[in-house]
């Protein structure tokens, strides 16, 4: 046929429809492959049980189109005569495509590797680690991207050796215009490394309290118990005043009561021993102290101390209703009544 002898760009048609089936053909192998492979890691997991194998699964789902088709398009251009300067180009954009593709098979590992390490320590309670290994995972994604930058570059003809030096310069002035930034990265790597907190810990800072979900480059998130996301930056978790609530190895918890004016002496007396049988029997409870502190306005008043031996505030919470319920109960019987606030008022006729 005439019409495939037909020349363009120095190519005939027949050599064109040869390169475009090549073309599609292994566009399609490969996303065929890609598919197969993909079911049958997936069902090799399962049966698995070795962890090996559970990161070929991030590779393949990380195996983007448009990388398949860059293969398929270099593929193609074997069959094909360009000019030299043709040829440069195509190698180029396929060596751009495949740093690309290479740096999302890495962020893909590094996030599935830290994923799966936090969850395993956070199951273990050991929430320093995962703390740790989410700040060494968000600095390894960095330096990948970075690393991917430096080569897309240099495949691109740029002088990475002379833009390095010339960013030395620059980088005072890039320094100041993102100080608070960079200060909240450093700020990052100070809370991994000297861990004042960590996820899962229970923070209180000046008015705000709640529970460390993550801890990230430039700000830390917390779930408060009302349940909204407080977000903090950095440097200001570093700058403030941190109350951790997770390292008690106990907790001390101190409140008053205080029993009605005219109350027998020897009643009062029979007090701080009441209090005492009440606490000393309940388990992971330690009793202090219970003492007539003050003779207030309306009322005669005791302080109770005692140590729970768990820092969890619903632990304490629950003792406290009960120390509470069974004093009620107990004063009830003993005919010792509570204060409340209360007035008389005297008429002088």
């Amino acid at each position: 046929m005439d019409i495939l002898e037909y020349s363009f760009y120095e190519n005939t048609v027949q050599t064109w429809l040869i390169a475009l089936a090549a073309f599609i053909l292994t566009v399609l192998v490969l996303q065929l492959i890609r598919w197969i492979l993909e079911k049958r890691v997936a069902a090799l997991i399962k049966k698995s049980k070795t962890k090996i194998d559970d990161y070929l699964l991030p590779l393949l789902r990380q195996t983007r189109f448009f990388f398949l088709l860059a293969i398929g398009i270099y593929v193609g251009s074997l069959f094909l005569t360009f000019p030299e300067t043709v040829l440069v180009w195509v190698v180029k954009t396929t060596r751009l495509v495949f740093f690309i593709q290479a740096g999302l098979w890495g962020a893909g590992l590094i996030t599935y590797f830290v994923t799966r390490q936090m969850s395993e320590k956070m199951e273990e309670e050991e929430n320093a680690d995962a703390t740790t290994i989410d700040a060494l995972g968000l600095i390894a994604r960095i330096a990948l991207w970075v690393i991917v930058g430096l080569l897309t570059l240099d495949n691109l003809g740029v002088e990475v050796n002379s833009l390095v030096a010339s960013l030395g310069i620059g980088g005072i002035a890039i320094a100041l215009a993102v100080q608070n930034i960079l200060g909240d990265l450093f700020a990052s790597l100070s809370i991994a490394l000297d861990k004042p907190f960590v996820i899962g810990d229970y923070i209180v800072l000046d008015d705000f309290e709640g529970t460390v979900e993550d801890i990230g480059l430039k700000s830390t998130r917390v779930r408060s118990l009302t349940g909204e996301e407080l977000i903090f930056a950095n440097t200001d978790l570093l700058n403030s005043r941190i109350r951790n609530y997770k390292w008690h190895e106990e907790r001390r918890i101190a409140f008053l009561i205080g029993v009605t004016y005219g109350t027998p002496p020897e009643k009062l007396a029979r007090i701080p021993g009441i209090v005492e049988e009440i606490i000393s029997p309940l388990e992971h409870v330690r009793f202090e102290r219970a003492h007539f502190t003050k003779m207030a306005d309306f009322s005669l008043n005791y302080e109770i101390v005692y140590h729970v031996q768990d820092p969890d505030t619903n632990f304490f919470l629950d003792f406290q209703q009960e120390i509470n319920l069974a004093l009620y109960e107990r004063f009830a019987k003993e005919g010792i009544e509570f204060a409340y606030p209360t007035q008389t008022v005297y008429i002088e006729r």
